[in-house]
């Protein structure tokens, strides 16, 4: 594999912010310290904390969280030696004011994530970023939603107001090899800063796509243990990890240490299989955002219709994360519509 940077590959975890969205927004402190304090002896770079919707997220229409995320923040911050604490901020349901609180507590690093084609509302938050001495990083979401001209655009814009990296984020695990690459060598080609990419696994294709994407030289990696996160997980770490290790690049975090931890310590936090079910795979196939799927199931279930009905729907929709309340709407307007058919 050639790589197209002189920059080190750096990873960050996001079992912990990702895998949010699996445990209903429900990890304690113990667990957040047990799985921090083997992820940072197993040498991971980065650890992302904080509601699966970033900071803020703990509302009715995003999940209430069972355990205040400053606390969780805190005491992973307390438990690492070497890596960094990491957050998720989305203007709209994030302040400047939870970014300062982050900040304080010790989070040394933010992605700040907007839809594809809003990256004009990340201004203030990458700036403040800057300004409190944190790495600040910009996050387009859903990216397999518009054309790479677009997505150019867009970065170029997040470059120009401090982001130090910019990821092609595939929310809906919905852009397959090829699409990925052409979309980190355009940025690559544009921007100045680093490339990043985070990858969901509802088409199967995490890993080949992270390892297109690090071809093509982006060097931010977004990984989760036992593929813990929203949808069918994202990239898994540990299987990432081999691979890149079988093709001779060391990025100095220990492949056995992250087995056993995915093994013994986050396996066992993980309420179901991670594994692509029909959820998921409507997921990638509709190109729908990953953290809907749990809403989505729920409101199949109250409203008497197919989830993946609301999925489709809400795909030719092109629904994008924050329009949850959405969700409850689509479903009442199939089961209205079938009951019409009867």
């Amino acid at each position: 594999m050639a790589i197209n940077s002189g920059k080190p590959i750096l990873v960050t975890e996001v079992c912990l912010r990702d895998g949010s969205h699996v445990v209903a927004h429900q990890f304690t402190v113990d667990q957040v310290r047990n799985v921090t304090r083997a992820l940072d002896d197993a040498g991971m770079h980065y650890i992302e904390v904080s509601h699966g919707d970033g900071l803020g997220g703990s509302t009715l229409q995003y999940g209430k969280s069972l355990v205040d995320e400053m606390t969780l923040i805190e005491a992973a911050v307390d438990e690492c030696e070497n890596a960094k604490v990491a957050v998720l901020l989305i203007p709209g349901i994030g302040t400047i004011n939870e970014l300062k609180q982050a900040s304080d507590l010790g989070a040394r690093l933010v992605r700040i994530a907007t839809h594809a084609t809003e990256a004009n509302v990340s201004a203030q938050h990458i700036n403040k970023a800057r300004e409190l001495g944190m790495e600040s990083l910009g996050f387009l979401m859903m990216a397999h939603s518009v054309p790479v001209e677009k997505l150019v655009e867009q970065a170029k814009l997040m470059e120009s107001y401090g982001a130090e990296a910019v990821y092609v984020t595939d929310s809906a695990g919905s852009l397959l090899p090829h699409e990925v690459r052409e979309r980190i060598k355009a940025l690559r080609n544009s921007l100045d800063i680093e490339v990043g990419f985070h990858a969901h696994n509802n088409l199967s294709v995490a890993v080949a796509n992270t390892l297109v994407a690090i071809e093509e030289g982006a060097t931010r990696i977004d990984g989760s243990v036992r593929c813990l996160g929203a949808g069918a997980g994202n990239t898994q770490t540990e299987v990432l990890i081999a691979a890149l290790d079988r093709m001779n690049i060391n990025l100095g975090i220990d492949l056995y240490k992250m087995m056993d931890l995915a093994e013994d310590i986050v396996g066992p936090l993980i309420p179901g299989s991670q594994e692509i079910r029909k959820g998921s795979l409507v997921l990638g196939y509709a190109g729908v955002y990953s953290s809907f799927l749990l809403h989505a199931e729920r409101a199949g279930a109250r409203f008497g219709v197919d989830p993946r009905d609301i999925l489709i729907e809400l795909g030719k929709m092109k629904a994008v994360g924050g329009q949850e309340d959405m969700i409850l709407d689509v479903a009442a307007e199939i089961a209205k519509r079938d009951k019409v058919r009867v």
